[in-house]
């Protein structure tokens, strides 16, 4: 059973689009799809991939998610299933927003295992079935905000990533958890690319509070429907009070340790990205300003800007960083 959860500073029921809007958009959609590959059949499988989310992921899941009844929303939502399925930074399929939705559709990820590593009482790798045994999954309404100043709204499906740590009994000596995701050069262009710059596999982390915070969760599903390829299938991290490149996808690996990980962005250029990287509108990237950001949808004429706010609007998590300057530890 799916659960929906509810938090004072959740997104506004406003915010998202009802399933009904989105299955009559989608439908006309799939009409449009239709005559697009009367014209060019050799791009089906890219198309499937950004626009049929029915039949992804294993049936166990899927029943899992159907049987989830959601809260009624509004209707004027910034961020339809096309926006959140077709505008996504993950490297390893590609540098273009558009990659991710044209390469992953291919990926297997079924069956899945995660490794459970490190300063931990129970360890192993586990089917991703087994490591949903008994938790239950929740619906939340997050924003999502991504350090290049762009902002969506989404209605991920999950559960606390605390229930799962308290499964693995972290050792008294773990201060950390890393999240190492997959690489996979057969299955993911930009991991074998001779271009790359990122030391493959990609690695994310966090401290051991935050990890244990109710709003840090996994996610396995967005919209009512099995979390797709391009956004970080089957198991993913989500962490709303900081940048999108904090939360991992297609984790493959979780690891708890005495001393901070080496993040991946954070190794690539830590002038730019911290370890920490929360949310944070008077801290400034080098090359552009994070007082303001560009909620999606938007367009030339409808840029739809707002202004960007400490910890992205979840003020609960500022108590994580009392007494620390989060503007040197950013």
């Amino acid at each position: 059973m799916i659960f929906r959860s509810a938090k004072a500073s959740d997104p506004l029921a406003s915010e998202i689009t009802p399933h009904s809007v989105y299955l009559n958009r989608r439908q006309f959609m799939g009409q449009t799809a239709a005559l697009a590959l009367a014209a060019a059949a050799s791009d089906a499988s890219a198309l499937v991939a950004r626009d049929k989310p029915a039949d992804m992921g294993p049936q166990w899941l899927r029943e899992q998610i159907a049987a989830a009844k959601s809260a009624p929303a509004g209707d004027d939502a910034p961020a339809p299933y096309s926006s959140i399925t077709n505008y996504n930074n993950f490297y390893e399929f590609g540098y273009d927003k558009d990659d991710p939705a044209r390469y992953a559709g291919k990926m297997k990820a079924d069956p899945w295992s995660v490794r459970i590593e490190g300063e931990c009482e129970v360890k192993g790798t586990y089917a991703l079935e087994d490591l949903l045994k008994g938790i239950d999954l929740e619906e939340r309404i997050y924003r999502l905000r991504c350090v290049e100043a762009w902002s969506m709204v989404i209605p991920w499906i999950g559960f606390s990533l605390s229930d799962l740590i308290k499964r693995c009994k972290p050792l008294s000596s773990a201060k950390y958890v890393e999240f190492i995701s997959l690489a996979d050069k057969d299955q993911m262009p930009g991991v074998r690319s001779a271009f790359s710059t990122i030391d493959w596999p990609y690695r994310e982390g966090l401290r051991m509070d935050e990890a244990m915070h109710p709003l840090t969760m996994l996610a396995v599903g967005l919209y009512g429907e099995v979390l797709p390829n391009q956004n970080g299938a089957p198991i993913r991290l989500v962490v709303p009070w900081k940048y999108g490149f904090k939360s991992a996808k297609s984790i493959v690996a979780i690891r708890f340790s005495e001393q901070m990980p080496k993040t991946t962005w954070s190794q690539i250029a830590p002038q730019e990205y911290g370890f920490y990287a929360n949310v944070n509108p008077a801290v400034d990237h080098p090359r552009w300003s994070q007082a303001s950001e560009r909620r999606l949808p938007s367009g030339l004429f409808s840029p739809n800007r707002i202004d960007t706010r400490l910890f992205n609007g979840y003020d609960e998590v500022a108590s994580l960083y009392s007494g620390m300057d989060v503007r040197r530890f950013y």
